[in-house]
């Protein structure tokens, strides 16, 4: 799956509402399906961004780290791990019903627990640009 050139084309808008009905996974980045989602890309957000991120069965998002955002997530179905901190020696795991806070600058790197099912997670930047803050981390260096 490839960004699709114009994520408007999913928004109903005028009036300082904008609205996106029930839709389907249509993009990636780092391993990770979303759906349209709201971001400065389709909407007049500013300072924010919203998706759902769908982790597929067994699927890793690689180490990265977020520059100067924050981000929330709410997972809804599946068990995911999360390693993080300096050579991501800290763990820990969640699962549905969980809501997790990512400071900004944490590496971290982001594990489907599950072969069989999808993790799947509302997702909440400080950042309306979605992965243009986002670098590498490489778990060696610790860079």
């Amino acid at each position: 799956m490839s960004q699709p050139e114009d994520l408007t084309r999913y928004v109903e808008a005028g009036g300082g509402v904008s609205v996106i009905r029930a839709s389907t996974i249509c993009r990636q980045w780092n391993n990770i399906q979303y759906k349209p989602g709201l971001s400065a890309k389709n909407v007049d957000a500013k300072a924010l961004s919203m998706n759902v991120a769908t982790i597929p069965p067994g699927g890793v998002a690689f180490a990265h780290i977020h520059v100067d955002f924050e981000v929330m997530l709410y997972i809804l179905e599946g068990k995911v791990r999360h390693e993080y901190g300096r050579g991501l020696k800290q763990v820990v795991e969640n699962e549905a019903g969980d809501f997790i806070f990512i400071e900004p600058g944490v590496p971290h790197e982001v594990f489907n627990m599950s072969h069989s099912e999808p993790v799947v997670a509302v997702v909440a930047r400080s950042d309306a640009r979605e992965w243009e803050n986002i670098i590498d981390y490489d778990r060696e260096s610790g860079e």
